[in-house]
Parts: C-alpha cells; structure tokens; sequence
C-alpha cells in the first residue's frame, strides 16, 4: 500500500532547487516518488510506509530549503 502526502517548501525559485530538494527527500527509507513544483512550492511524497513529518522537514532542511 502506498501512501502519498504533500507539503509546502519555502525557498524555492528553479529547477536546482527542486532537484536538491527531490534528491534529499529520495534518501529517505520508503519513499518510492517525489513531485516538486517549482511554482507553487508543492512537494507530493509517494512512499510505501507513513514517513513523519519530521523526516521530510530535516531532509528538505538539510537541502537549505523550509517546510511551510
């Protein structure tokens, strides 16, 4: 069964941007797909386990960016 929750990243203004952020979201545990939308901030995560808020914050953090 899949799970898919979607957040909102602050800081984001290209295609880098996304890309760090897709990247470090990818690293984690269970996520099987990562969605970013430059635009709107918009990140969809599909994973295979509920992945904590707290993971997604710390790796979207630790690619310089914020959950909203």
């Amino acid at each position: 069964m899949s799970t898919t929750s979607t957040y909102t990243v602050t800081g984001m203004t290209c295609g880098h941007c996304a890309a760090s952020v897709r990247e470090e979201i990818s690293e984690i545990a269970g996520v099987t797909g990562v969605d970013v939308t430059v635009e709107s901030g918009a990140v969809r995560v599909v994973s295979d386990r509920e992945i904590p808020r707290a993971e997604i914050e710390k790796a979207v953090t630790e690619a310089g960016y914020a959950l909203a």
